[in-house]
């Protein structure tokens, strides 16, 4: 019997270290393998955004080994192992960085 395909099978917990804008504390965070990257992104702003850094009106990216993922982009599909190591950054526009 072969395992179902990631897409067919139900949501797992997937806890990530995150570090979010010029935030200074890394914190663990749980997400599941069906987060698409604007709900991880959000899950990890939750618990800095407007606390430890000054919130922004801009969207946010997330970023895992040095790639900026795609935001319809789930945590399965963007190949994210549990305890792996994200950044979530504001996406500034170029001619207002």
């Amino acid at each position: 019997m072969t395992a179902p395909a990631t897409e067919d099978r139900a949501p797992e917990l997937v806890p990530l270290n995150a570090v979010f804008a010029t935030d200074f504390v890394q914190i663990l965070v749980p997400v599941t393998t069906a987060n698409t990257m604007t709900e991880v992104a959000a899950a990890v702003a939750h618990h800095v955004e407007g606390k430890r850094v000054r919130a922004l009106p801009y969207p946010k990216v997330v970023i895992h080994n040095g790639r900026r993922l795609p935001a319809d982009l789930t945590v399965a599909e963007a190949g994210i192992a549990p305890l792996d190591h994200i950044a979530v950054e504001y996406d500034v526009p170029e001619e207002e960085s």
